[in-house]
């Protein structure tokens, strides 16, 4: 079986400090589990905070950038694929994940949150509400709320357990 691969989405510039500890928290929380970390790959906001976290605890972060180079890229980041895509790249994020986790952003992140619910994967929100429309997901199972960084994790785990088996 293919190892886990956690896509974390959220906002780059302007993101919070409590965002971005959130962020840190959880990336060490996936590397701790030996999960891969994948995000959008810059070097900002929730990107940079939670490639941080899990490069400091050990763990493989992989970044799925906008542009054709690896310019801009976090220097937490071990593998930057450059895509040329701009927001296009959003799809290969969440199709790249086993589960996504979104935090505080805007248009983008919510973009990566209907392409993986659009695409059967579970969405983790993280202080982050998804619209009305998006209100079916949640009621399939296919959004969780969680509360902290650590709730979150408990969620993975159980999605990781559940993936497993199949």
């Amino acid at each position: 079986m293919a190892r886990f691969v956690v896509g974390v989405m959220g906002g780059g510039e302007g993101t919070s400090r409590e965002t971005c500890r959130q962020a840190y928290s959880l990336g060490s929380m996936v590397a701790g589990e030996g999960w891969i970390l994948l995000n959008g790959g810059r070097s900002a906001g929730v990107m940079e905070a939670s490639a941080r976290g899990a490069r400091e605890a050990g763990g493989l972060t992989v970044g799925i950038l906008p542009g054709t180079s690896a310019a801009g890229a976090s220097p937490y980041v071990d593998i930057a694929i450059p895509t040329g895509m701009g927001d296009a790249r959003n799809y290969i994020n969440v199709l790249s994940s086993s589960a996504v986790v979104v935090l505080p952003g805007g248009a983008g992140t919510l973009s990566e949150a209907a392409l993986a619910l659009k695409n059967g994967k579970t969405v983790i929100t993280l202080g982050f509400t998804l619209p009305e429309v998006l209100e079916k997901y949640r009621e399939q199972g296919f959004v969780v709320h969680a509360s902290s960084p650590e709730e979150a994790l408990q969620a993975l785990k159980g999605l990781a357990r559940k993936l497993s088996q199949e």
